[in-house]
């Protein structure tokens, strides 16, 4: 770099100096030569500690230091920006991410600046321009990390004349740099995980995250903030009690790792080859890994790759699981009016309430699992043969279940709420006649309702009396009018006497039985 720097780059140099900071920190943090700064710093220094009475012309008054020949660019306005006083402020806050609105917004806030919103806009253009911000590198502790990504592999001979060129999947665990390579031919979320699984028992552990980039295979929505990952890969991260955490977009960097590393099997593994098979591939890729990847003194570690993942890493892996990742199949389902979906030429029932609306279904050789759109398990089935159905109780609505269903306890304890009588006629009924009759039981609810309590049950009582246990009977009991008949009160019969004449004989006959 020139020693000759921009008015801007002279006046942060002042203020960060101002601020205590070192020449070798100034120089680090700018990018500058420390000789540079030193030579600025030497100038602030002799501005400061020139007297303050001397006469002009004098022998004592020291020279003026030179200035540099192109402080001020052609064009620029002779002005003093009302930013200078704050270019260490606004300099460590672009080094923390933020926006030339949000440091304007803190100046006035927090220090009252009183210059313009396109001062600091300016100011913050030059200052990027001059300065771009250095990259941090992320070094991550042991079994922290890994990365994964995709390159191109090897040529594979196909036969007749045909050759095609697999993909080639790789994962690099970020603190040892130990590797793990498999090609395949397509990028489905399947061949991600079992791939991914290959990599976990190849290591002998499950690293605490995963860096990925949006694959398509593994991420659905890529959000740098909240990343929508496939239903499948969330399970599998479950499974194995890790995390995904997909980069953001466009920026390979993040991955740096693993980005390299895919550059490097194909450079040094794969580069001039070619392969009568798929499976010749895998297996040379992994004779690589063991004689010449692992063994190999890493530039950047400077440490042999085997040694440090085995007396290192390999221990702060997480233990693998007892038995590999379940895989399964999935897809969306609608629930139709049944409240069954199909899966395989099968069907399974789901809650009523989901009739009409969309499920996510998961299945594999034994069972099927239905989810809600929020991948809340909404039921669970095992699975059964194409034509048959798996319905469970809990999913029938409870409109649609029939009292014969239900069962006679369910049915009599019902009844009991007609009558004395009627719950008597009903155990004498289904004594007599059986399993038919559990139906007659309905009809007698049926009739209840009709009827009224009442009048049901004082039929109740006469079919009882008679033995009458047909529900027939009950409704011929039920259709007769009643034989009660109400009689009008008289005063007056002519048969009968008046009571005043019964009041004379009275006397008469206490007389007759005292003479006697």
């Amino acid at each position: 770099m020139a020693n000759l720097l921009k008015m801007a780059e002279i006046h942060t140099i002042e203020a960060l100096w101002r601020q205590g900071w070192s020449c070798r920190r100034i120089a680090r943090e700018l990018g500058i030569y420390r000789d540079t700064v030193r030579k600025y710093v030497a100038q602030l220094r002799a501005a400061e500690s020139k007297p303050a009475n001397v006469t002009p012309g004098s022998a004592e008054e020291p020279s003026p230091p030179s200035k540099p020949a192109t402080q001020v660019t052609p064009g620029s306005p002779p002005t003093r920006s009302k930013c200078v006083p704050f270019l260490s402020v606004i300099l460590e806050k672009l080094q923390q991410g933020l926006t030339a609105q949000r440091i304007y917004q803190d100046l006035r806030i927090e220090h009252g600046f009183s210059g313009a919103y396109q001062s600091v806009k300016r100011c913050v253009r030059k200052l990027l321009a001059a300065h771009p911000l250095p990259f941090r590198r992320m070094e991550m502790a042991p079994g922290e990390q890994c990365q994964v990504d995709f390159g191109k592999g090897a040529w594979v001979d196909l036969g007749e004349g045909k050759h095609k060129r697999p993909w080639l999947f790789r994962v690099v665990l970020s603190h040892s740099r130990k590797a793990y390579s498999e090609a395949v031919w397509r990028q489905t979320t399947e061949q991600f995980i079992r791939c991914l699984e290959n990599a976990f028992w190849a290591f002998g552990g499950v690293p605490a995250t995963i860096s990925l980039d949006n694959l398509r295979a593994a991420v659905t929505q890529a959000d740098w903030f909240d990343p929508e990952l496939n239903p499948k890969v969330e399970a599998f991260a479950r499974h194995y009690k890790t995390a995904f955490l997909p980069i953001r977009a466009y920026t390979p960097r993040h991955d740096g790792k693993v980005e390299r590393g895919v550059g490097y099997a194909q450079d040094n593994g794969l580069a001039a080859k070619s392969f009568p098979s798929l499976m010749a591939e895998n297996e040379y890729l992994q004779h690589w890994e063991a004689t010449v990847a692992d063994v190999r003194i890493h530039g950047t570690t400077k440490k042999q790759v085997k040694k440090q993942f085995e007396e290192v890493e390999r221990t702060a892996l997480k233990p693998l699981p007892a038995e590999r990742f379940p895989f399964f199949q999935e897809g969306q389902r609608k629930v139709a009016r049944d409240t069954h979906v199909e899966v395989d030429k099968a069907y399974y029932s789901a809650p009523p309430e989901y009739m009409g609306h969309t499920v996510w279904v998961r299945y594999d050789a034994r069972l099927i699992r239905i989810f809600n759109l929020r991948m809340e398990q909404i039921a669970l089935h095992t699975r059964v043969e194409p034509g048959r159905f798996s319905t469970h109780s809990a999913h029938i609505a409870s409109e649609k279940i029939s009292g014969v269903e239900r069962g006679a306890d369910y049915l009599l304890r019902r009844i009991e709420g007609i009558g004395p009588n009627a719950a008597l006629w009903a155990r004498a009924m289904l004594k007599e006649r059986g399993i038919p009759g559990v139906r007659v039981l309905s009809g007698l609810l049926a009739l209840w309702k009709r009827t009224g309590a009442a009048a049901l049950d004082r039929a109740c009582a006469l079919a009882l009396g008679h033995g009458i246990y047909r529900l027939r009977g009950l409704r011929e009991l039920l259709a007769q009018p009643s034989k009660q008949e109400n009689f009008e009160f008289m005063e007056k019969h002519p048969i009968i006497r008046e009571m005043e004449e019964y009041g004379k004989f009275t006397p008469v006959s206490f007389r007759k039985e005292e003479g006697a």
